[in-house]
């Protein structure tokens, strides 16, 4: 059920030298553990044997020392027996917030993020003993767009893909390099990230974020999912919508809220990547 589709990271892993797993030996919770692209923190579970992960890839501005800071967040995932792994972005330019290298038609970026990725998750393999095909990739806001990115360009990357209020920018991309499984949640009033996409006013160079319908459609297309949903529920303010597909498989989370992560988002996306419906 956990097993990825596509692309084995073995090739990755067998690239990270012996020696790489002994350096920041003690990396940690608030001490950062460092590859060559940059660092990440990490949190284990107590008892820890090795096992399953979620990445969190922070919004604009944030950090992995932020995300591991929120011990709310961390404690439900690692209750649940997963290690989290939480990599920091860089300044998308000198004295400016950092950022991810997501596709939005800006390539300002310091840093090839997927590149990047995978060498976290190389260390974290050989350090803690991580199962790369154990993993859930998720992430809030420009996280959650490179989560629909690393989706779309690497999708044997992760096991299964659950971004929180983030979608694709334009220019979105017209198809992706295959199926995969993806829990997309995301506030019904969000007016940062509006559904319906929005232009960035102000911003250096005009970017835009894309329609999350649209960006829902292509993943449709690439799972080739049925037209219409197969299972619709609402409860206590949360609407899901699930579509069958040949492929992969694709879900729906809206809450009543706004640009935020809603009450319960982490229970709900460990059950769905847990179950073998999904």
């Amino acid at each position: 059920m956990l097993k990825r589709i596509l692309m084995p990271l073995a090739a990755v892993l067998l690239g990270v030298p012996a020696a790489a797993a002994a350096q920041d030996a003690r990396c940690g919770g608030e001490v950062p553990c460092r590859v060559d692209g940059g660092a990440y923190h990490l949190a284990l579970p107590d008892g820890w044997q090795g096992g399953p992960a979620v990445m969190f890839l922070h919004g604009y501005g944030g950090s992995g020392a932020k995300v591991i800071a929120n011990t709310g967040l961390v404690a439900a995932f690692t209750q649940r027996g997963y290690a989290v792994i939480a990599p920091s972005g860089l300044p998308w330019a000198e004295g400016k917030p950092a950022d991810w290298s997501v596709r939005d038609g800006w390539n300002t970026y310091p840093r090839r993020d997927l590149v990047f990725l995978h060498e976290v998750l190389a260390d974290a393999a050989a350090r803690a003993g991580v199962e790369p095909d154990q993993l859930l990739l998720s992430g809030f806001s420009r996280g959650g767009s490179m989560v629909w990115d690393v989706a779309c360009q690497a999708p044997g990357f992760a096991a299964a893909y659950a971004p929180v209020a983030g979608g694709f920018w334009l220019p979105m991309a017209q198809g992706c390099k295959g199926p995969v499984r993806l829990l997309h949640i995301h506030g019904f009033s969000d007016k940062v990230v509006p559904l319906e996409g929005r232009v960035i006013q102000g911003s250096v160079a005009e970017i835009v974020q894309a329609d999350i319908w649209e960006g829902l459609q292509l993943w449709r297309r690439e799972n080739s999912c049925r037209r219409n949903a197969a299972e619709h529920g609402t409860e206590d303010g949360i609407w899901r919508k699930r579509w069958d597909c040949e492929a992969g498989g694709l879900e729906l989370i809206l809450h009543k809220g706004g640009h935020g992560l809603p009450k319960g988002w982490s229970k709900m996306a460990l059950d769905w990547f847990e179950s073998p419906e999904n």
